[in-house]
């Protein structure tokens, strides 16, 4: 009776796990739908105005703000991203999207930095694991400080991006006789969400719906997704964690990169090893390196979502997305692999910590100054 009540819940809890998947599946093609609504509600809104509408943001440092402050939130870089793909798609031009894409990155390290907060009763502990949290906001922000000048000056990353954009757009392209594969795939989720907005008068208003149905849809997917795949993921990648993270920078690098690519969101990977730093099972040296990696697991949502794009502005939607990914290459590059610079962010994120410990005021001038105080009042400091 014990065995086949056994296998019964083993048959269960199989079919669970595959309905899971088939539910992400079908998020993942929500998604890219939804990137595909974007694009097309931007281009049916402002025509060929795209540029005049964005002017506010030629400024890249209120660009910069403005990644920032949506993504902290928003709670998830890879919506921002995402979006982002699809307002270039929609004629967002490229060199007003890059600093939004870094403001992106610095924004989504603000969920560590509050999963710290849990350790706020135990001094020493507080310190491990807002160091720990901080380390991540520390290298991005690095990362920025150091990229965005060099990018204004000399554009690399537009640039390296435009190129291999055009390699890949142009080898991946699965046209068959004229018909673009992911076109067809996507068209009766794209024809369906159109039909959602097309009772409302004139060009402008349907277009200006689609983008809002398109970011709503976005908000929903990428969270539900995260869900799942926590549900399904988490003790996988808690036995990932807990194997690599001590082996080495490589490989913490690596499984901070993996396990981000397994639950889909940077901000739940930095959030389970928060806690082990403050409990003592890792280091900051050994937490660095895995918080990098998961710079880099959370660039293959917006590098998905680019694959939605079809027709002339595909190698566009294509090139943000490998600036997402080439901008957190070349940080690795600079500063942890540069052994002048490796040391600045847990210098900081140390500095940080002993602030915090000292005052508790501190943690909230930090949180509300970096994420909303300071890039609200840059923005608003623009439109003067």
């Amino acid at each position: 009776m014990t065995t086949g009540t056994g296998a019964l819940r083993s048959s269960t809890s199989t079919t669970s796990r595959w309905l899971s998947w088939l539910l992400v599946a079908t998020l993942i093609y929500l998604l890219l739908a939804a990137v595909g609504a974007i694009g097309d509600g931007f281009k049916a809104a402002t025509g060929d105005n795209a540029k005049q509408l964005f002017a506010f943001a030629t400024n890249p440092f209120v660009g910069l703000m403005i990644g920032l402050a949506a993504t902290a939130l928003i709670q998830s870089s890879s919506t921002v991203t995402s979006i982002i793909v699809g307002m270039v798609a929609g004629g967002l031009p490229i060199p007003i999207a890059i600093p939004l894409i870094m403001g992106a990155n610095i924004g989504t390290s603000l969920t560590s930095t509050i999963v710290s907060l849990g350790h706020i009763r135990s001094g020493e502990e507080f310190h491990r694991a807002f160091a720990a949290a901080t380390v991540h906001d520390a290298f991005n922000v690095t990362a920025v400080a150091i990229l965005l000048p060099l990018e204004l000056l000399f554009h690399p990353l537009q640039r390296l991006s435009e190129a291999l954009a055009g390699l890949l757009v142009h080898d991946a392209s699965m046209d068959m006789g004229g018909m673009n594969f992911m076109k067809a795939l996507l068209a009766p989720a794209s024809d369906l969400l159109a039909a959602s907005v097309s009772w409302l008068p004139g060009k402008v208003w349907p277009g200006v719906a689609l983008i809002i149905v398109g970011i709503g849809l976005i908000l929903f997917v990428v969270q539900a997704i995260g869900k799942l795949l926590r549900k399904v993921m988490v003790g996988r990648a808690k036995d990932i964690m807990h194997a690599s993270v001590g082996r080495g920078p490589l490989s913490g690098i690596a499984s901070g990169t993996l396990i981000t690519v397994l639950v889909q969101s940077s901000s739940t990977t930095t959030s389970l090893i928060v806690p082990l730093a403050g409990t003592g099972v890792f280091t900051l040296k050994q937490v660095y390196p895995f918080t990098l990696g998961t710079n880099i697991g959370t660039c293959v949502t917006a590098l998905l979502a680019a694959t939605a794009i079809a027709g002339p502005t595909a190698e566009l939607a294509m090139q943000i997305a490998l600036v997402h990914l080439l901008f957190n290459l070349f940080g690795i590059l600079l500063i942890y692999v540069t052994p002048v610079l490796r040391g600045v962010p847990p210098a900081i994120a140390n500095t940080l910590a002993n602030l915090a410990q000292r005052s508790k005021l501190y943690v909230g001038a930090y949180i509300g100054g970096v994420f909303f105080g300071l890039p609200l009042l840059l923005i608003g400091g623009s439109q003067l």
